[in-house]
Formats: C-alpha cells, structure tokens, sequence
C-alpha cells in the first residue's frame, strides 16, 4: 500500500526523515481525455489513482446508501418535533423560513431552521411521509462519507480515503443520526466539508478555501448554533501557524473567512431580529422572543454551565458530579451509555494521531501533511473536551459530530504508518492502536452479555493477533504483512458493525434516541427512552410510551430481527406512523404523551379536530410541542404548542391565548393528562395559568380516553 502525494510541489515535505514521494506517471488508462464520456470519466476517475480506486468508492456510497436506506420507515416520523415544523414548511412559506411548529406560525422549534430546509422542501415535493423527511438525511449522510473519503485521500491515497469512509460509515451513532430527523446530520456535513476546506488551504495557500469553510461554518451554525463554532480555534489556529503564505495573508485570509462566518450565518439572524416581533413567530426556547437570546442562552453558555432558562432538569453538576444528563469528566465518552455510540475508534485515533504528528515532525512549516492531521485531531480534540465537560442539555446522539474526524485520523494514521512499517516505532504504534481497538472493543460488547456473545472474543482474539502480526509488518513477506493488516481492519470494525446493522434494523422515535443493543447502565433507546433517572421525564416516572408497548418482529433483515438485537420497533416504542389514522401506536390517550415524545392519536380524535378545520387558524391547542406535533402530523391541520418544547416558554401569554380565544382562532385545547398545564412550567407559569382558565370556562369533550375542550362552547353553570 503506498501513501500517493498527489501535489509535491504544494507540500514540499523534503526535509530529512520525509517520506514524501514523486507520483509515478499516469497510468495510459487514466489519462486525462476529455472526449471521454463522461461515465467512463466517472467510472475511471482520477490520474493518479490506481484502477480499482473510482469503482471502490463507488461501491463505498453505494453501499453506504443501501445500508442506511433499509428499514428506513420504520421509524415513522422519528422526531415528531421536528416532523410537525417539517410539516409546516411544506405548507407554508413562512412557516419553512422561520422553522415554524405549525403552519399558522405560532411558535418555532428551538434551532435555526437550516436543517428542516431540506426536509420541507422533500415534503413539498413527494408529499409528507416518513421516506420523504429521512432520505434527505440518509444523502447527507452519503454525502459525508464522500467528503471524508476526498479529503484524505488528496494527500494519502485512496485507500487511506477508503478506510475514512468506511469506519464513519459503520460508526454506529452516525447510521442512528443519518436516518434521523434532528439537525446533527447536517451538522456532521457541514463540519466535515469545513475542516476538508481548512485543509485544502493549507495545501496551496488560496483564500478561496477559507472562504468556503467560513461559509460551512455559518450555514451550520443556522442548523445548529454554536455547536458549529466549536472547532474554530483549532482550525483558526492551524491556518494561521502552517499555511503556506506570508503571516500577513494568513491574518488577512483568517479575517475573510471570519466575514464568511458571518455572512452565512447572520443574514437569516439579522432578518429575524429585525423582522416585527408582532408578524413573526415566537422564538421558541427564548424567554423574551428573541433570537439572540435563545443562541447565548439556551442552546449557548447554559448547555456548558447547566444553566439553560426553561430547562427539563438540571445540569451535570461540576467536576465528576451526576446530574440529570450524566456524569462529566474525561471518561464522560467511555462511559455505560455513551462509549457505544461512538467511542469504538477514540483510542486508536488519537494513538494514529500522536504517531502522525511524530512522524511528520521533521518536515517543514507548511507540511500540509502534518496540517491535516492537526485539523482533523484538533477539531476532534476540541469536541470530545467540551462534551466531556458541558454540564447542559448532553443527549448520546450529540456524539455524531465526532465521526467525521476520527475516522479521517484512522485513515490518515493507518496508511501513512503503513507506508513506514520498516521502521520499528512505526510498526509498534500500528500494533498499540490495534490492541488498544481490541481490548476496548471487547469492553464495549461486554456490556450487553447477551448481545452475540461469541463477537467480544473474536475482537479481542483476531485483534491481538493481528497486533503481533503488525509488530513484524516490515520483516514479514508481503502476504503475511497484509494478512495481519486485513484482520485488525475485520476486528476493528467488528463492533461497531454489529450495532449498526442492529440500529437499522429498528425504528427509532421521539428526543432521545440511542444506536445499538440496550447496555447495562444504558439510557434511551429506539423508542426515545428518557433522561437518567427514569424511563421519561426527567427524574423519575414511568414513559408512557411503556405504559403501551408495541413488540413487533423485525422485518428489516431476513429472519426479523439481526442475531442479538432488539426487534426491529424496539423495547417500548410507540411510533408516529405517516398512515393509516395518523396516530401514534395505541389508540387514546389525549394526555401529555411525554415531554420527549409524541402522543397517541386515535382515529374518533383524530376526526373531532378535522371537523370544521378550514374555520379556525389553528385545530386545536396543546401544552408541549411533542403533544401538539402529534396531532397536528395526524390531521395534517395546525395545532399551537403552548410553551414550545418544554412548555415552558411564555408563548403566547394568558392575555394572547384569551384574545385567539375570543377571536375564535382556535377550536379546541387539548387536555393535558394530569401534568398540570406544563411540562417543568410550575403551577403558576404561562402554561398552568391558560390550563386552568380553559378548564374553568369551557365545555370538556371526551373521546374515547382523550379528553378536549371546546373553546368555541362555555362550560354550562
């Protein structure tokens, strides 16, 4: 395997100890001829690539799109919260530029809506179903497994581009998130087209690059606020140490891709800061209608010290402390519910990290060799730091933004490592990081002792194994050497296959959503789970999506089920399917649903809300945004969620929801189980406050188990 230097000029790695090569000529199949036809240009790809290159990468997204695609409606409208506003940007225009819950845009979920986009314009064209809101995310999740696979194989071959894709592909919270709904699919794109760009202006010093990964950046803090601007110090600071150009461009390049930053990302803020307060929705997640204030606040400095304003729960609490959202600490990763998500590669990205920088530490400044391994491992060092250690809102699914750097390092770590095989550091590094992947790959499947049981001990065996093997790589005759090298790469990716073929064989609903088979000490699931300390609501209760389980057998891989997993609805799940009645798994209940999923809708209640919808602004009215999407996925009609996400946002006030009333905007508000008129809202917040003065005035309607009140009506006496 040889590490190819498609541009030597640009890198000029020729000081002692560099193993930079001059490419061989092209091969006579691969010159460049442009009255090829361009399948065949397609097919045959690149000059310097060997023959196989182009077709393998090929199969790569191909299969990367199958593996993701299948069983993909088995997760029905996964999020329903973001499903609904999904719903109301194909409806509605306004709706689609503000990420409105519902089409009469009362309210608007508690992200910028760059990731519904998407989405809503899928819905707008193929109509609202589950296929049409989760193939856009399964193509941005091919798209980067392309992205990846280009950027590292630039500089270090395709096969090193190869194997990226490959372990980003099979990591087992990245085949969760790109067949799901939340905006951390686009965010995991758009982190890795940045940190791709950063790279490629290291390679030829043009500013052209910074601008677009400034424009990354921006576009992806519009799906997901300062999420996106975690690795910027990492990058700003490799750009401006090692790009090749004088300190004076790179200070004026690092000041245009800041200005791109904010281009991208602020012309939709400054639009809605400056956009009435009075013809626009209601910022959900704020507490004073504003924009800014929900990014800095919220989703900004309260998801590090735990101090979120309208928060379900509290935060991690300092140091090692628990909290509502799990211990934090440097093994916060690694830990029971989390390590299986993400954490199977970590040890060995960072030993191929180490070993990179090692290996490239005599070259000169402007190594853009050296360079990406600097952006790829800063920008993951960065990330796992501040997850470790936030105290906030911290949800197993966030680790997806760790993918798209840790497999770059293991393809960039592992080829280059290879390429050096005869010298004995090299060789041992490759054999640490492999019985590293081995040992911790066996204490990872450990933790579910019924999940393929015979898997842990062919991890750790063929690890071990291949490790010795690679100790001698550079002595053993070629055969034996790639022998020993396939197997670590079989053993590495064991694991975390096994629990990606398991996450596609099931469906997954609601805010909290894990990959992979139940772990001892685990949380969530395919369902939506709950927070620690309970199976729902925060600290303590019982889901109601327990209360009604739905075991189905799975149909996604011959057999129902793959060897060892969960079936494919999953333990508990009740899901929001796109037919039938609309409703939710089980018939009744008109209550809360759970703060973290939706609601069952019963066809006689599904009837009674689209009965005269045409004659009111909005359906109907409920405490929560999970409760209200539900119903409003259901009959395709409006329905306000009173207090956004959490029910706890002042949206609208007791003033606003009186004169809709009287109005008559809105024809019936939908009881609230016995949560008291607010989920985390106390008894005399907005939510309680509207609960109790339409129970007091107005007539109540049951249906079947589903309790309304019919605000067009005043309760008799």
């Amino acid at each position: 395997m040889t590490v190819h230097f498609d541009r030597p000029a640009i890198d000029a790695d020729t000081s002692p100890g560099s193993r930079t090569r001059t490419p061989s000529p092209a091969p006579a199949h691969a010159a460049v001829d442009p009255k090829r036809p361009f399948v065949q240009r397609i097919w045959r790809g690149r000059p310097e690539d060997p023959r196989w290159a182009r077709p393998a990468f090929l199969a790569l997204l191909l299969a990367t799109a199958a593996l993701y695609l299948c069983n993909l409606s088995a997760s029905g409208y996964a999020n329903s919260f973001y499903s609904a506003a999904v719903q109301a940007g194909g409806q509605s225009w306004k709706a689609f530029f503000f990420g409105s819950l519902d089409a009469a845009n009362a309210i608007t979920v508690d992200k910028p809506p760059a990731a519904l986009w998407p989405m809503a314009l899928s819905v707008r064209l193929f109509g609202l179903s589950s296929w049409a809101i989760l193939a856009p995310e399964v193509l941005m999740g091919v798209g980067t497994v392309a992205v990846v696979y280009a950027a590292v194989r630039r500089r270090f071959g395709p096969a090193a581009g190869l194997i990226a894709g490959v372990v980003l592909a099979l990591t087992p919270v990245a085949a969760l998130m790109f067949r799901f709904n939340n905006p951390d699919a686009m965010l995991a794109l758009l982190m890795a087209a940045a940190c791709s760009l950063v790279v490629r202006a290291l390679e030829d010093g043009r500013t052209k690059w910074l601008l677009w990964a400034g424009a990354a950046i921006g576009f992806a803090f519009l799906a997901k606020t300062l999420q996106a601007f975690l690795i910027l110090p990492p990058l700003a600071l490799v750009h401006g140490v090692c790009a090749p150009v004088t300190v004076r461009k790179r200070i004026g390049q690092l000041a245009a891709g800041l200005a791109a930053i904010v281009v991208s990302g602020g012309w939709w803020v400054a639009i809605v800061e400056l956009w009435p307060a009075s013809s626009r929705p209601y910022v959900g997640g704020s507490q004073n209608n504003s924009f800014l204030e929900l990014t800095f606040g919220y989703n900004g400095l309260g998801r590090l010290n735990g101090e979120e304003t309208g928060r379900v729960g509290g935060g991690g609490g300092g140091g090692n402390g628990g909290g509502t959202w799990g211990e934090t600490g440097w093994d916060r990763l690694f830990g029971s519910s989390i390590g299986g998500q993400i954490s199977w590669l970590i040890p060995a990205a960072l030993i191929l990290l180490v070993a990179g920088l090692v290996a490239t530490r005599e070259a000169r400044r402007t190594s853009a060799t050296r360079g990406a391994f600097l952006v790829w491992g800063g920008a993951l060092l960065t990330t796992m730091l501040v997850f470790s250690y936030m105290q906030g809102i911290f949800h197993e699914y966030y680790t997806v933004a760790l993918a798209p750097y840790i497999a770059p390092l293991v393809g960039m770590g592992a080829t280059l490592l290879w390429e050096k095989r005869d010298k004995a550091w090299a060789s041992l590094s490759l054999a640490t990081a492999m019985t590293a992947t081995a040992a911790w790959g066996y204490v990872l499947l450990n933790r579910s002792s019924d999940y393929l049981p015979w898997l842990k001990w062919f991890v750790l065996v063929g690890g071990l194994t291949a490790a010795l093997g690679l100790i001698f790589a550079g002595r053993l005759v070629p055969r034996l050497a790639l022998g020993a090298a396939g197997l670590g790469l079989v053993a590495a990716l064991a694991g975390p296959a096994a629990y990606t073929l398991t996450t596609v064989n099931e469906g997954h609903t609601g805010s909290i959503v894990t990959a992979g088979p139940t772990v001892a000490g685990g949380r969530g699931g395919p369902g939506g789970g709950g927070a620690p300390g309970g199976d729902g609501f925060p600290g303590g209760g019982q889901n109601q999506q327990n209360q009604n389980q739905n075991q189905q057998n799975g149909n996604g891989f011959p057999g129902g089920g793959f060897p060892g997993g969960r079936n494919q609805q999953g333990q508990g799940q009740r899901q929001n399917q796109p037919n039938g009645d609309g409703g939710a798994m089980g018939g009744g209940g008109g209550g809360m649903g759970g703060l973290l999923n939706g609601a069952g809708v019963s066809s006689e209640a599904k009837k009674l809300l689209e009965t005269d919808a045409d004659r009111y602004t909005w359906a109907a009215a409920a405490i929560g945004a999970q409760n209200a999407a539900s119903y409003q996925l259901s009959t395709g009609e409006p329905v306000m969620a009173i207090g956004g996400f959490n029910g706890t946002d002042p949206s609208p006030t007791p003033a606003q929801f009186k004169k809709y009333v009287a109005d008559g905007k809105i024809h019936y508000f939908i009881a609230s189980g016995g949560m008291g008129g607010g989920m985390g809202g106390g008894s005399d917040g907005t939510s309680s406050q509207i609960t109790s003065w339409v129970e007091a005035n107005f007539k109540k309607v049951t249906v079947g188990s589903s309790t309304f009140y019919d605000l067009t009506q005043k309760a008799s006496g």
